[in-house]
């Protein structure tokens, strides 16, 4: 259970921020992106995690914020969604419209929009019940930043992307296919790039040091791991779901 809002703390002020609008500054100004920083933090949220969340320490301590300065990651991010997707559409569609279509929904919806949904929600849960409580009223008062909360979703989604866009591609003849392999594969790599989107998401909330009981994050992971059998047993494959949502004249 979540613990109960905290009482007794002064009300936090409400104090212009100068971060996000210089965020969205950068983002027409590629110049100042950092890639080669943002390529080493993906490659590192797919191998050794932690790292990542040790820099950001360092950030924190140097920058004064916990969120990214700068928007190269969610750039990149984009820029490899959107090819991923033209590269399923190349072969499994045959309209340039509806290619099109399927492109801009996919960014719009599989990362940015859902990205801000999930990130608004783990932002007010981790604000709202998730923090320690000040031992005086002298104590600063910290808390999560909604642009920290969409880093996290970002990191947790990288990987996330690398199996379920990438390596699901090349795998997809055996994935859409009838029969019981290619149910029983499909929700496997399914449940591990879900596993391990939430076990990046509890990484990114667990090194907040103002934040308490943040295994609260890991609680999806057995909901993945209880639903999966009842998936396969039942003979739903959720590649060949998916996949007919967009291309179900090609299937």
């Amino acid at each position: 259970m979540l613990p109960t809002v905290s009482k007794g703390r002064s009300p936090s002020h409400s104090r212009s921020n100068p971060v996000f609008p210089q965020y969205l500054r950068r983002l027409v100004k590629w110049q100042q992106m950092d890639f080669e920083y943002t390529f080493w933090q993906m490659l590192h949220l797919c191998t050794a995690p932690k790292v990542v969340y040790q820099h950001t320490k360092y950030h924190k301590q140097t920058k004064n914020q916990w969120a990214r300065d700068d928007p190269a990651f969610i750039v990149i991010c984009s820029l490899l969604l959107a090819v991923a997707t033209s590269a399923y559409c190349a072969a499994y569609d045959h309209s340039a419209a509806h290619s099109f279509f399927v492109v801009l929904s996919v960014l719009l919806f599989h990362f940015l929009i859902t990205g801000a949904v999930v990130a608004t929600c783990c932002w007010f849960l981790t604000n709202t019940y998730l923090r320690e409580e000040a031992p005086n009223s002298h104590v600063v008062e910290q808390r999560v930043e909604w642009l920290y909360a969409f880093d996290v979703h970002c990191n947790s989604f990288f990987p996330l992307f690398v199996m379920l866009y990438v390596i699901h591609y090349f795998l997809s003849p055996l994935l859409v296919a009838h029969g019981f392999f290619a149910v029983l594969l499909s929700n496997l790599l399914l449940m591990v790039a879900a596993a391990y989107y939430h076990y990046l998401n509890f990484l990114g909330y667990d090194v907040l040091p103002f934040l308490e009981r943040t295994t609260f994050f890991l609680y999806p992971i057995g909901f993945v791991i209880v639903l999966t059998p009842i998936f396969i047993l039942g003979g739903f494959n959720p590649s060949r779901y998916v996949m007919s949502m967009y291309f179900s004249k090609h299937l």
